[in-house]
């Protein structure tokens, strides 16, 4: 996986976590189950003083919706994003098996 996108808010320093932060971060993941990204494998986790945001959607237009989501939310604390599109075009050749 490649980080397509990642950002750094500025509260606390390395390893400092504030104290709302497990409260923010559950409420980003309500407000993505309840939205349309819903659907999506996207995990929001604390690590090592900062949230990390994973997974794989099916769009660009998606990821950016996620990355605005996670802004609004996450605003002012570090967030480092992991985030791939997956690939849904039609292959353009045929599959050599052995």
């Amino acid at each position: 996986m490649r980080p397509l996108a990642e950002h750094a808010g500025g509260a606390g320093s390395a390893g400092q976590v504030p104290e709302n932060v497990e409260y923010r971060v559950a409420h980003l993941r309500d407000r993505l189950a309840a939205e349309e990204l819903g659907e999506l494998g996207v995990r929001a986790e604390v690590r090592a003083g900062s949230i990390v945001v994973t997974g794989t959607v099916p769009s660009t237009q998606c990821r950016e919706t996620l990355l605005r989501t996670v802004e609004e939310e996450l605003a002012g604390l570090a967030v480092h994003t992991d985030v791939v599109v997956a690939e849904t075009t039609s292959p353009d050749h045929a599959e050599d098996l052995p």
